[in-house]
């Protein structure tokens, strides 16, 4: 979490929506909360090494049914979300990467996590009929 937390930014995405979007390897900040309601690409760029960090200063929300897909060698296990307070993955959001939480991690119904993993430093990891594969 500390280590994720002290990486330098390549972006700053504080208000924008990651539904729609396609990310080069970076690491990117939210000086606030970050929402996914469509699709996010993860673009690797044909390095099956590409970090993808997302440093998110409050909450992760997902919308029913997004998604997370890595293309062009991107790995899940290359992903990393540090959330400074709680994760919820709504019902059917199918998602790649770990989340390193402060706080809680919400995995709502059909939620599905490939390629990572629910860490939460001070809560708990509620999950409900999900699939979480490393």
């Amino acid at each position: 979490y500390n280590s994720l937390a002290a990486m330098p930014l390549t972006q700053t995405l504080t208000g924008v929506d990651l539904g729609g979007m396609t990310l080069m390897p970076g690491v990117y900040f939210f000086a606030s909360s970050a929402a996914l309601t469509g699709t996010l690409t993860l673009n690797a760029l044909g390095d099956p090494d590409a970090r993808f960090v997302f440093k998110i200063a409050s909450t992760l929300t997902t919308s029913t049914g997004s998604a997370v897909i890595t293309i062009n060698g991107a790995d899940g296990r290359n992903v990393y979300w540090q959330i400074g307070s709680s994760a919820t993955l709504a019902n059917s959001t199918a998602f790649q990467g770990n989340i390193v939480a402060q706080a809680s991690i919400t995995l709502n119904t059909g939620a599905t996590i490939l390629n990572g993993r629910a860490l939460a430093r001070n809560g708990g990891v509620t999950m409900a009929s999900n699939t979480v594969t490393r």
